[in-house]
């Protein structure tokens, strides 16, 4: 050992149990050290039977040996492996350095472990028990390993640095005093961040985690019923993809793999919010198959993310919100029944770039799913729409688009605006029908050629008798600027001074209508 500890290098010290030298011989060899019984009720480090000292190490002898451990035997490389020990009183490395190689599974802790700023090579600890992980600024150079580990009071990865891969596969977490199970705000990934079906009791934050591959929450069950958060990830960034998709339960290989058929498949659930506020993604956000479970005032919020992708193909929340306001997008693949009811979604500044709909998505869902955007008019979301639409070269559902959002605003106006709204929509449809205004200047045409058929008319001037002509009477009743030299010849009266009346009226206004369309039509070119 060190100077002052009474100890020359290598040599055993005499206060330890039969337990701890067998360890520290093992550490010195780079060997395993095994104490499980082979019983796997018995070995079971989350289940109630008892450890005894046969097989329990203190956790200060485990310390000495990972801060200040004896030399390695010849030709061997020095390693603490652990396997079915309990290890009792607080392991408490703070601030150290660790060189040797860490692995330690099925182990039962007594107390919390500590290793706030210290530094490893590799930390792996599998499907061990632990009251608690404090881990805060940890450096790690590879990997961090906790697999089907359980905590009881959380784990705190604030402001940790780890180098290659972060596993919480089938790790099962429940909250500390302050409400969160994992504590990561500031988590520096370098490569993936893997907690395939985790099992999360309490908030999980990673706020400004920066993620340097892919983000992993594959049939995880996220649930927080103490506070409105399940997931707290603002500021979130993955070089590629977060999948909050499923998993499938028993394989061996749980990421990115397809499931072998009969595989039983564990959805990604969160019972709580979900707060992804300004993240950034490389690839994808994925939501296949997700599941949300959300109080009213709970909210699915994606406010300013950034991402060439989101796939929103969950289930849709029957309550709560869901808030894309800001998002940016490039291809939005979406389906029907993933999108929550009116009043429960907001798109304010939504900008996406393509529809990928899988499975039926009509025109009129797609319509509905704008109007439960906006519970007040906003005309941001159909033009969005009507301009993705037209990229996509779907001008005519583009143009139906335009116009639901002409028939919504009219419902905005004072009641004037209302009347002519419904006038300009029923002579050309707002401009977006102008065959329309033909068919109707075709219809006046006639029935005021039938009707002036039958009319009394004497000539304005009475030396002269031109031609009569209840065709070209009418016509030039209806044309408000051409003039076609028949309404001046006649002279009517009664009734059918009025009906001459009413067909100018007419014209001026499928003329006023025709004008405000191709206006509207210019002016959006």
């Amino acid at each position: 050992m060190t100077e002052g500890t009474g100890f020359v290098a290598g040599d055993l010290p005499d206060d330890l149990t039969a337990a701890e030298a067998g360890m520290w011989q093992a550490f010195r060899n780079g060997s395993v050290y095994d104490l499980s019984s082979g019983d796997t009720v018995v070995d079971d480090p989350h289940g109630g039977h008892p450890w005894g000292p046969e097989r329990s190490v203190r956790a200060r002898i485990i310390a000495w040996l990972l801060l200040d451990g004896p030399p390695a035997l010849a030709g061997r490389v020095s390693a603490l492996k652990l396997a079915g020990v309990r290890v009792t009183g607080t392991l408490d490395v703070a601030g150290g350095t660790v060189r040797p190689y860490v692995e330690l599974r099925d182990c039962r802790f007594d107390e919390q472990v500590l290793v706030p700023e210290a530094r490893f090579s590799t930390l792996r600890l599998v499907n061990c028990s632990v009251p608690r992980l404090e881990a805060a600024r940890l450096h790690t150079e590879g990997d961090l390993h906790l697999p089907r580990c359980r905590f009881q009071n959380g784990v705190r990865l604030t402001d940790a640095h780890i180098g290659t891969d972060l596993l919480l596969n089938q790790s099962i977490v429940y909250r500390d005093r302050s409400g969160r199970s994992i504590s990561a705000d500031g988590l520096n990934v370098g490569q993936d961040f893997q907690a395939e079906l985790l099992e999360s009791h309490g908030e999980l934050r990673l706020r400004g985690a920066q993620i340097g591959v892919s983000l992993s929450l594959r049939g995880a069950r996220l649930s927080n019923p103490y506070s409105r958060l399940a997931l707290n990830a603002p500021q979130l960034s993955v070089e590629r993809t977060l999948y909050l998709t499923p998993a499938g339960v028993g394989n061996p290989l749980l990421s990115g793999t397809t499931p072998a058929r009969g595989t039983r498949i564990q959805r990604f659930e969160c019972q709580g919010g979900l707060r992804l506020d300004d993240g950034r993604f490389g690839d994808a956000v994925d939501l296949e198959r997700a599941r949300f479970t959300l109080t009213d005032d709970q909210e699915l919020s994606l406010r300013r993310v950034h991402a060439p992708e989101l796939r929103f193909l969950g289930d849709g929340p029957q309550r709560g919100k869901v808030v894309l306001s800001g998002a940016q997008i490039m291809n939005l693949v979406d389906r029907a029944g993933a999108w929550p009811g009116a009043g429960r979604l907001h798109m304010g500044g939504f900008a996406y770039e393509n529809l990928v709909p899988q499975g039926p998505f009509p025109l009129n869902r797609r319509l509905d799913w704008i109007a439960a955007a906006t519970a007040e008019y906003a005309p941001e979301p159909y033009e969005r729409l009507a301009s993705v639409l037209r990229e996509a070269g779907e001008d005519e559902d583009a143009r139906e688009v335009l116009l639901a959002k002409q028939r919504r605003r009219r419902e905005t106006l004072p009641l004037a605006g209302k009347l002519w709204g419904y006038a300009q929509d029923l002579a050309v449809a707002y401009g977006y029908r102008p065959g329309r205004a033909a068919v109707w200047m075709a219809v006046l045409w006639a029935a005021g050629t039938l009707a002036f058929s039958h009319a009394a008319h004497l000539p304005a001037n009475h030396d002269e008798r031109p031609y009569w002509s209840p065709a070209l009477f009418t016509l030039d009743l209806l044309l408000p600027v051409i003039d076609l030299g028949q309404v001046g010849e006649w002279q009517l009266r009664g009734l059918w001074q009025w009906l001459s009346a009413a067909m100018v009226l007419l014209g001026w206004v499928l003329a006023t209508t025709v004008a405000a369309g191709a206006t509207r039509l210019l002016r959006r070119s």
